[in-house]
Parts: structure tokens; C-alpha cells; sequence
């Protein structure tokens, strides 16, 4: 199972036991995957649903076998509230976070964010989280949003619905490990949307007190990454790794 090709569909293509192909997608598998009539493949819609399809005599359409069951997402949504870094460090973030979990991304301006996107970025963004949740076999892509604001972001994301961290270099603050381990067991927490783990990770220069000031006020935790100041294109993907290993691990049997 898998080694079959992953592909992105949208809902509206499944009218089961058939699946519709667009154009692209047709080319995609039958021009460049080389795949013909009898051959199987997994197609998933992004919002936790996959399905073991075969392609019929009219390569246009897919019959639907069966629906799998969810696999390989994290037991709690993550959503990653990220300072954009400059350049295109995005892009990285992005598809590291898919592969790692992510539930939702929100390119954060900060006080020091040097980056402003324009809409064809986020586009790029969201197809490079649709081909890395089609590569890491996830059956969930990741919801891309708008840039926030910080104050927005807060206003949105903070302790009342979900629990809250921001990673901050300087300050001593517990580790963001030692802080997982002792929160609730997933198991006691509502599912996304109710509930989420959000985690906040910063610009080149580090949040500003002001900004740091604004996230305790709602209801975040500081925590650290360790000793060493990371890059901010780093920050995220190690936060984010210490919280899938620590969900998964307390989800063990």
C-alpha cells in the first residue's frame, strides 16, 4: 500500500463508487506516472479521508475500492503561527511543517517581519503543502491562511481554545519539552477545530517585549528551544518535532 501514488482531489470529484480526474491529474498519472486501466492508486481530499482507487478503461475516472482508515495524523491538530522569515524561508517551513504534522499554518507580521507577501505566494505555499502532505502520505493538507497580524493572530489563537506556546530565545524558560510532558493527555482534550496545540515561533531578531508581553496576556506559555539561538526558518521545525514526538509518544499503546 505504500507504494502507491498519493493524490490531492477535491471533494466534489467523488461521487462514489466513481472519482472524476481533471485534465491534470489524468496527465499527471496516466502521461507521467504511466499508470493505465487495472492500475491503483490513493486519493485523498485534504480533510482526513483517503481511498484506494483504480483506474477503468476510461482513464478519466476511477472507480473507488474502499476508504482507509486515518493513519498517520497526530492524535490533536497543531497549528504553527509563524513569524515569516526573509527570502524564501517559507517555503522550507512550509513543506517541512506538512511533513511533520502540521494542521494549520498562519504566516505571522510581526513588529520585525521583513517579508510582504503577495497573494501568487500564498498560492505557491499551499501547493507546496498539497504536494508534501501527498509525499509524507498524510491524509490531511494543511490549512494555509492569510498573513496575520500579531495582535489578529492572538485574537484568534490563544488559551481559551487550545493550548498556547511561544518559543522564545532569550528569557529563561522552561523547555518546551519538559512543559509537553506535563500538559493534559490528548486523549482529554476536544478535537480540531474546538481544540488545538498552538505553538508561535519568531522573526530574524527574536519577538519584541511588547509582542512577548501580548502573548502571556493571552494566555500563552514562553518556552525555550534549548540553549542555542536557532534561525527562524529552524524554530518551527524543532518545536514542531518535539510536539509530534510527544503526542505520539503519549499515544502509544
Amino acid at each position: 500500500m505504500v507504494q502507491l501514488q498519493r493524490l490531492a482531489i477535491a471533494p466534489s470529484q467523488l461521487l462514489p463508487p466513481h472519482l472524476s480526474l481533471t485534465p491534470e491529474q489524468h496527465h499527471y498519472l496516466c502521461r507521467v506516472l504511466r499508470l493505465g486501466a487495472g492500475d491503483r492508486f490513493i486519493a485523498m481530499d485534504g480533510q482526513g479521508h483517503w481511498w484506494l482507487a483504480e483506474l477503468g478503461a476510461d482513464t478519466s475516472q476511477a472507480q473507488v475500492l474502499e476508504q482507509l482508515p486515518v493513519q498517520h495524523e497526530l492524535p490533536i491538530a497543531v497549528v504553527l503561527l509563524v513569524a515569516m522569515p526573509k527570502g524564501n524561508g517559507m517555503d522550507d517551513i512550509v513543506r517541512q511543517a506538512t511533513e511533520l504534522g502540521v494542521a494549520a499554518i498562519v504566516p505571522i507580521l510581526s513588529d520585525r517581519t521583513l517579508l510582504q507577501p503577495s497573494p501568487q505566494k500564498l498560492d505557491r505555499w499551499r501547493r507546496i503543502a498539497q504536494e508534501a502532505a501527498e509525499q509524507s502520505e498524510r491524509q490531511m493538507i494543511p490549512e494555509l491562511f492569510e498573513p496575520h497580524p500579531w495582535s489578529q493572530a492572538l485574537a484568534r489563537w490563544h488559551q481559551s481554545n487550545a493550548d498556547a506556546y511561544l518559543c522564545e530565545a532569550r528569557g529563561n524558560y522552561l523547555p518546551l519539552l519538559e512543559v509537553l510532558q506535563f500538559r493534559r493527555h490528548p486523549a482529554q482534550l476536544p478535537t480540531w477545530p474546538d481544540s488545538a496545540i498552538v505553538i508561535a515561533t519568531g522573526p530574524e531578531g527574536g519577538w519584541t517585549e511588547a509582542e512577548i508581553g501580548a502573548a502571556i496576556a493571552a494566555g500563552y506559555t514562553p518556552v525555550s528551544l534549548g540553549r542555542r539561538v536557532l534561525r527562524a526558518v529552524t524554530a518551527p521545525l524543532v518545536a514542531l518535532a518535539l510536539i509530534a514526538a510527544s503526542l505520539e509518544s503519549s499515544c502509544a499503546p
